[in-house]
């Protein structure tokens, strides 16, 4: 069975790629958005407090972009989806011998793979402007990323397949949530001054412990419990997205 969904999984991850290996200029084009950021916010936050403090403002901005990009990037994927369920292509693929679960597992695997190319430009970009690199840690910390993207991925098609043809329903919701789980993260900005209601709901957000980790493990401080609490929280909306868009999808076959 184990051996089945892994076989399957890889088929399907083979199919979700090649249009991206085919038109590579589209991860590259997604990072225009960023790479603004880079240059007319980063230098912004030299005198922010919490920002600079580290004595190098890109060690703490760099990481939040990436993730900024990883919950943009992987939150939209529901939404091809929606194209294949309007074009009845989603249907076809639900009549062939693959099994249910590989079919949300191959998709969600695929957001790995743009997420970390993604990763890598922005880093060789941010290294004249002066970020400082661990190379172990920032492969580490893009692999956190590639299984929180997973997880993200993953839900992304549970709602498409919840919605199915109502795609207002589908960016409504998608956009709710995404900017508020940005804004508490301390991606753009520190949080050290916020109020308490919003320190409550900063504690709750999974990316939050994320975006620390990252800030941790691309500078080479591997410092166990922020770390430990970066992968925990990736694990969580990795296995908790899979789960949910694994029933949803089996859902969607018997209906």
């Amino acid at each position: 069975m184990t051996t089945s969904i892994v076989r399957d999984s890889s088929i399907v991850l083979t199919r979700e790629l090649r249009p991206t290996v085919r038109d590579p200029f589209t991860v590259i084009f997604s990072l225009v958005q960023p790479l603004i950021l880079l240059a007319l916010f980063g230098p912004l936050l030299k005198d922010v407090p919490g920002a600079g403090d580290s004595g190098n403002v890109w060690n703490w901005f760099i990481p939040g972009v990436l993730a900024m990009i990883a919950i943009f990037g992987t939150s939209m994927t529901g939404s091809n989806l929606m194209d294949e369920i309007h074009s009845g292509s989603h249907e076809r693929m639900l009549v062939t011998p693959l099994s249910r679960s590989s079919l949300l597992i191959g998709r969600a695997l695929k957001e790995m793979v743009p997420l970390a190319a993604q990763a890598v430009i922005i880093l060789l970009v941010g290294l004249p402007l002066g970020f400082d690199i661990n190379l172990g840690g920032a492969a580490i910390g893009i692999l956190i990323l590639g299984v929180f993207g997973v997880g993200l991925g993953a839900l992304s098609y549970t709602l498409a397949l919840a919605v199915r043809e109502q795609d207002w329903v589908f960016w409504t919701v998608q956009q709710t949530l995404m900017f508020p789980m940005l804004i508490l993260s301390g991606t753009m900005l520190p949080l050290d001054d916020a109020p308490g209601w919003m320190k409550v709901l900063v504690n709750i957000n999974p990316l939050h412990y994320v975006v620390e980790a990252e800030r941790a493990l691309f500078v080479g401080d591997f410092d166990t419990k922020t770390v430990l609490s970066g992968v925990v929280a990736a694990l969580i909306v990795a296995v908790g997205g899979i789960a949910a868009g694994v029933r949803a999808i089996s859902a969607a076959s018997r209906s």
